[in-house]
């Protein structure tokens, strides 16, 4: 006979006051009322740490009040590095803006040079910012001679090229006995003349006492930056051709216009003595002679070379002359004139 014994263990009930509420940590002071022992406290229920305790952290000062209406203040925009670079160049380029110019213009001559193409270029002479330009004088200085002599022995050359039209007439009469042989023919022609400019009229032309030549300093030429200089001076009046030979007729736009001639003319006879009159050289002479006259005696011709001879003659005295050598003494021309006197 087996006896089977069950032991029942009362469970606390919810009201004893020595078990704390189900889901509340144990205590030290539930478990000295319970046991009588100190208990020890499970895992998942720290027990605070003794003190001393670090101080609470101290409060935040109040923000300060914000801008009104999304006021924001604006930074500098960023500047891109070709920008940098660009005003750098720029800024060197002007300081050194004479050694570039004449850099520029020495690559562009050799360059033209190269290819075969002939053009005047401005002279500029090499130089560094820090090179003090000398002061000019302030006198009149006759120096017309010197410049003008520079145009390589060319002391008095043709200028101011004009075209102009103009109608002759050639006949040739031929009687072959009692045969009236004649014949007639009106020819368009076109004219080539130029006028002649003595640029270099001698060294007395050239003395204080003529007043041929003023230089006028308007402003003295100091370090870093040039004088300003105004020049007059008087030139004889340019010449008309003096011969036949300054003139040239154009074949390629002459041609003829009418013909006339007897009855007689397609005959064997008047043929042979008239047809050698009116060969390409005969016409020539003759029409080069009737272009002189008109060259030298017309004024609807005169008038014209002379102006066109005058205003060549002052560009390419100012251009070519005046210009670079003032500017080689440290000066800039900013007037220019020339008077033409009749001699």
């Amino acid at each position: 006979m087996v006896r089977i014994i069950i032991q029942r263990t009362a469970r606390p009930d919810a009201a004893d006051p020595q078990v704390p509420p189900i889901g509340q940590p144990w205590t030290d002071a539930d478990a000295q009322r319970r046991s009588g022992q100190r208990y020890a406290e499970p895992q998942g229920y720290p027990r605070p740490l003794p003190g001393p305790y670090p101080p609470p952290p101290a409060p935040r000062p109040p923000r300060a009040p914000r801008a009104p209406g999304g006021w924001r203040p604006r930074l500098l925009p960023r500047i891109p590095w070709w920008a940098r670079w660009g005003a750098v160049i720029l800024i060197a380029g002007l300081i050194f803006r004479r050694a570039v110019a004449w850099a520029v213009l020495t690559a562009l001559a050799a360059a033209l040079h190269l290819f075969g193409v002939n053009v005047h270029l401005p002279h500029i002479s090499f130089g560094w910012p820090w090179q003090s330009i000398s002061a000019g004088t302030t006198t009149n200085v006759v120096v017309g001679p010197l410049v003008l002599q520079k145009i390589e022995g060319i002391s008095s050359p043709a200028l101011g090229t004009e075209n102009f039209n103009f109608v002759f007439t050639h006949t040739v009469s031929k009687n072959i006995g009692p045969w009236p042989c004649w014949y007639s023919g009106t020819f368009y022609a076109v004219g080539r003349a130029s006028a002649t400019v003595d640029l270099n009229p001698g060294p007395s032309w050239w003395q204080p006492a003529t007043g041929h030549y003023e230089l006028r300093v308007l402003r003295k030429a100091v370090p870093g930056s040039p004088g300003r200089l105004a020049i007059s001076m008087a030139l004889p009046l340019p010449q008309l051709p003096q011969s036949v030979h300054d003139i040239s007729v154009d074949n390629t736009l002459s041609k003829p216009i009418s013909t006339s001639h007897s009855w007689t003319y397609p005959g064997f006879g008047c043929g042979v003595l008239i047809q050698p009159q009116f060969s390409q050289s005969v016409l020539y002479a003759q029409a080069q002679t009737v272009a002189f006259y008109q060259a030298t005696h017309l004024a609807t011709v005169t008038r014209p070379l002379i102006a066109a001879a005058e205003t060549e003659a002052t560009a390419m005295i100012r251009n070519n002359f005046i210009q670079p050598t003032v500017n080689a003494l440290g000066y800039t021309l900013t007037e220019f004139s020339i008077r033409w006197v009749a001699t």
